[in-house]
């Protein structure tokens, strides 16, 4: 089966640093080259995936990041260099609405952020063709009157990350942002009397303010802030700690920080919002509590959990070759079905794309959840 992807236009893939819809995108990209899939990705020309690329496409730039006119150019070229694919994994905000005008291609739209009235009113209003995939079962339940086809929890390559020893300290990854919950990681870590050191985006001057005026004054001897950290040095720090605290502050569709910890061996404390109950087994992986208090609590019990059990839970749960096979077997239903609705069983191009999924995936064991449309 012959694969599309579209990235957004601001960051490459994968992204240099901070960008988890980059590091998705490129993830299941190589993954679904991995499974035998054949796989081109729409993307910003300084993007270095070693999927194959469609040319044509300005470099990312950050300034331009959610301008309309820089999107709607990206997904029109996108749109544009995918004709002869099967099916197109749209990963952007108004790819929904445009390919109504600009393909005949199914479209599977991967909601990323949360489900607001805006994003229903523009998903809403997206082509017949488009089916849309929520990242949590936490995010489906806030859609609304958007039809989610089905719920598939992302993946990583959870053998190329180091396994830790881990430490004494916990730690932080994220951004600055008030709903990462930096401040009420600080005080539980000095509840507990354990130090944090904390590891954070900030590039814009937003996230500047935010630091200056709330984080910064909170540091001291238990607590550290280390800048923005490279992809290996994210794995060092998460492997030589105790734990990840991850007390977000709203509901996140889906915390990658914390399955990627996870494959580092670091159980994850953190708190019940977003999709953090569908990843933290309780009392096995992590634990789930609400106060400052009862995150301490639970910062001193991390050493009765099993690290090779957080390891084993992100190579069974949060693999690449899982959630490639889940997105497959999501393809191979919307082919089957628009040739069963739409086009004579004899349609060459779809029944050999639906012959070439059944065979790459036959002896895979997909768990997608599949929702009703609503």
């Amino acid at each position: 089966m012959r694969i599309g992807i579209i990235a957004p236009p601001w960051i490459p893939i994968p992204p240099d640093a901070y960008g988890g819809i980059e590091s998705f995108i490129d993830t299941l990209a190589r993954a679904l080259q991995e499974a035998g899939e054949d796989v081109v990705l729409a993307a910003s020309d300084d993007s270095t995936s070693p999927v194959p690329r469609l040319d044509g496409f300005e470099p990312s730039d950050p300034e331009t990041m959610g301008v309309t006119s820089h999107e709607l150019r990206h997904l029109l070229r996108a749109f544009a260099g995918l004709r002869d694919v099967d099916v197109i994994l749209d990963n952007t905000l108004a790819g929904p609405v445009l390919s109504k005008a600009e393909t005949t291609v199914p479209v599977v739209t991967v909601a990323h952020g949360p489900l607001i009235p805006l994003e229903q009113e523009l998903y809403v209003n997206a082509g017949a063709d488009v089916s849309f995939v929520a990242i949590s079962h936490n995010q489906a339940s806030l859609a609304g009157p958007v039809p989610i086809t089905r719920v598939i929890h992302h993946g990583i390559r959870v053998g190329d990350v180091p396994i830790g020893p881990g430490g004494d300290a916990a730690c932080f990854v994220g951004r600055m942002h008030p709903s990462k919950g930096i401040p009420e990681a600080i005080e539980a870590a000095a509840i507990a009397g354990i130090p944090l050191r904390i590891a954070a985006k900030m590039q814009e001057p937003a996230e500047e303010e935010y630091y200056n005026q709330v984080v910064r004054p909170l540091l001291g001897s238990n607590a550290e802030y280390l800048g923005e950290l490279t992809g290996d040095e994210k794995y060092e720090l998460m492997g030589n700690s105790c734990a990840l605290l991850n007390p977000i502050q709203w509901d996140e569709p889906f915390g990658l920080v914390m399955i990627e910890a996870l494959a580092t061996g670091s159980p994850v404390v953190a708190t019940p919002r977003g999709s953090v109950e569908e990843i933290v087994e309780e009392g096995r992986t992590g634990f789930v509590r609400s106060t400052a208090e009862d995150l301490a609590a639970a910062l001193g019990r991390v050493a009765e959990l099993d690290r090779g059990a957080c390891r084993q839970s992100a190579e069974t749960r949060f693999s690449d070759t899982r959630m490639a096979a889940d997105y497959i077997a999501l393809f191979m239903d919307l082919l089957r079905e628009r040739r069963r609705i739409d086009r004579p069983a004899s349609d060459t191009a779809t029944s050999k794309a639906v012959g070439r999924l059944h065979r790459a995936t036959k002896d895979a064991a997909p768990d997608g959840d599949p929702l009703p449309s609503v």
